[in-house]
């Protein structure tokens, strides 16, 4: 009757061992003010006015902050950290194949808002930004809101507009 011989697997082996267990993560965030999923948003740049909007999907879970999206830069990875008892949060926007955009700022129930930067060669841009959960709706107020036909009322006459009238003689009823 043969023996069994047990041996030691490779690093190798090991590892693939490691990467096929299912991985134990932590629950997502609890609190309303950080919900995983969908999110939107914009930042303001001040060479280019307006908002620029971005489209993202965050997962917040125990403190860190990871997510991916879009903008009209390009596509973009999200990595950062975020505490619930105070707000903060911080993350960096890494655009594929391009350049790094920090970010901090607070969120305070109507999704992140706060400021971006981005350091180039002896200068710093920077510009302010928003984003918050698409379940929210838009808390800015800039949702375009229906036209509704609403009857316009008939101007009411006050009398005869300046300037109209019966002509009169120049000098007429000078004495």
């Amino acid at each position: 009757m043969g023996r069994l011989r047990l041996r030691t697997p490779s690093l190798d082996e090991a590892l693939a061992i490691m990467k096929s267990e299912p991985k134990k993560e932590n629950p997502v965030e609890t609190d309303d003010r950080f919900p995983s999923g969908p999110w939107k948003g914009f930042f303001l740049q001040p060479i280019l006015p307006g908002r620029h909007w971005m489209e993202l999907i965050l997962t917040f879970r125990s403190g860190v902050l990871s997510g991916e999206g879009r903008d009209w830069v390009g596509q973009f990875i999200i990595r950062g950290k975020y505490e619930v008892l105070s707000g903060k949060c911080w993350f960096a926007k890494r655009y594929l194949g391009k350049h790094d955009v920090s970010y901090q700022g607070y969120n305070e129930g109507k999704g992140i808002w706060g400021l971006w930067e981005l350091p180039s060669e002896g200068k710093s841009w920077r510009g302010g930004f928003h984003i918050w959960p698409v379940a929210m709706g838009d808390p800015t107020g800039s949702k375009l809101k229906t036209a509704e036909d609403v009857p316009v009322p008939e101007p009411e006459y006050v009398g005869e507009p300046v300037g109209v009238g019966v002509p009169e003689e120049v000098g007429a009823g000078v004495v």
